[in-house]
Parts: structure tokens; C-alpha cells; sequence
């Protein structure tokens, strides 16, 4: 495919543009956007700007729910295997931020070093699960993003990431109160247990979403938030809004290569 054939009007290489080049694009687009807005959430929620979804067990947990939604739904729908991916990711979450809460001291790297044990610790679970039924080839497929297999009618679940982002962008305010401190939250009328809770829940769809389709993208999440908040400060919304142009200016090579 090429643009002189796009512009001859060849309708194969309009088909090419439509059913794949086109899903391609949006599928790098929602993923990279996605992940960067879970790994603004995760930071603002854990109070530190190490934490990720990959660095906090959330990716491993939504593998696990991946695989266990092979054994135990081999045979049903797409949203069969979401809802179960989903379910892992805000179970293993809600198990990791807990946890962090309960201890007394927190030091910048403590965090992401307990995130990465633990989440080595579910990974080997699955990796447990994935011999005994045989998935291993399937799961390390899986451990590695690929878009090349992105093809029109088998990416549409990552639309799932523009009502989060919308979510995630409407409590940008409750989520940095959050950030400062349960004391803080409290004192300002907010409802801290639930503004976690909401914040683990719109992580857990963001990743599930891009771990279903494509894979696993390391350190995503990580990096993007921390690059643009050095261009545009700590304020969400603008946060936000400044990840949505990163994420434009990377995808449009990206789909190049994964042509």
C-alpha cells in the first residue's frame, strides 16, 4: 500500500487503509494514551512517582486473569475474558494499595520495590497455571506488545479508554487531593477510601484493555507521566492533556514500523 494507489482510487489499497492501517493507528493511539493516563492515576493514588501499572502488580495481575480466562473461558466471548482480566487487575491492585497503607514508612523507592516483588511473585503464578495447561507460548506472546496483529474487529475493546480517560480527567481534582494524604482528603470533604477505589478501578480498565489486545507495554505508564509533568507541572487536567499530544507524536512512526 502506498499513497499513489490511494490516490488512484485502487480499492484493495483502500481496504488495506480501512481494515488495517487505520486500526493500527487508533490501537497505538488508545493504548499508549491509556497507559500513561493509569500510570498518572496510580502515581497520584500511592504517592509516588515510581508507581506505574507495571510497577505496582496491576500488568502481572491482569496476565493472570488473562490466562485464567483461557482455562476457564477458552470458549466464550471477548467480554467473558475482559470482565475476568478486569476483575484480576482490581483485586491484585486493591491487594497492592492496602498493603502500602498499611505500612508506616514509605520511601520513594520502597514503593516500587515491594510493586516489582510482588508482581514477580503473581507472575510466577502464572507462569504456574500457564504450564500445567499447556499456555506457556501463549502467555510469553502475550509478555511482548505486538500491533502487528491489530486488524479491524479484534481492537475494539480499547474504545474502553476514552470514557476512563474522560473519568480520569473529570476527578483530576480528587485524585491530587488524594495524592497530598488521607488527612489532607479528609479534611477537604472527600471521601478517600472512594476516590481510591475509583482510581484502582479506572487503572484495572485501562490496563486490562491494552493487556487483552496487544500485550504487555513495560514502563509506559512510568515514563510518560514523569516526562510531561516536567514540561507542564503537576497539574492533572494539564497532565492529562499534555500525554494526549506525546502519545501523538510517537504513533504515527510506530504504526509506520508495525506496517
Amino acid at each position: 500500500m502506498n499513497l499513489e494507489a490511494l490516490l488512484q482510487g485502487e480499492s484493495h489499497a483502500w481496504s488495506i487503509l480501512w481494515q488495517s492501517r487505520v486500526p493500527r493507528l487508533l490501537a497505538i493511539c488508545l493504548a499508549g494514551a491509556g497507559l500513561s493516563i493509569a500510570g498518572l492515576i496510580m502515581q497520584q493514588i500511592v504517592q509516588n512517582r515510581f508507581a506505574a501499572p507495571s510497577t505496582t502488580g496491576t500488568i502481572d495481575c491482569a496476565l493472570l486473569g488473562y490466562v485464567l480466562s483461557l482455562v476457564l473461558f477458552s470458549d466464550i466471548s471477548g467480554w467473558a475474558h475482559l470482565a475476568l482480566i478486569f476483575t484480576f487487575s482490581v483485586a491484585g491492585t486493591l491487594i497492592f494499595v492496602r498493603f502500602l497503607q498499611s505500612l508506616k514508612f514509605k520511601n520513594a523507592m520502597l514503593v516500587p520495590l515491594i510493586g516489582i516483588m510482588y508482581g514477580n511473585v503473581v507472575s510466577a503464578l502464572t507462569t504456574f497455571v500457564a504450564y500445567k495447561y499447556d499456555l506457556v507460548q501463549t502467555m510469553n506472546s502475550w509478555t511482548v506488545a505486538n500491533f502487528a496483529s491489530v486488524l479491524q474487529g479484534n481492537y475494539e475493546f480499547l474504545y474502553l479508554a476514552i470514557p476512563a480517560s474522560i473519568l480520569a480527567y473529570f476527578f483530576a481534582a480528587q485524585f491530587s487531593a488524594a495524592s497530598i494524604g488521607e488527612s489532607f482528603a479528609k479534611n477537604i470533604g472527600l471521601n478517600y477510601q472512594k476516590i481510591v477505589f475509583i482510581g484502582v478501578v479506572l487503572v484495572a480498565i485501562l490496563s486490562s484493555s491494552v493487556v487483552m489486545i496487544v500485550g504487555v507495554i513495560p514502563f509506559l505508564g512510568l515514563i510518560v507521566p514523569n516526562l510531561v509533568s516536567m514540561f507542564v507541572g503537576d497539574n492533572m487536567k494539564r497532565v492529562c492533556r499534555g500525554r494526549l499530544t506525546v502519545v501523538s507524536c510517537w504513533c504515527w512512526p510506530a504504526t509506520y514500523w508495525a506496517a
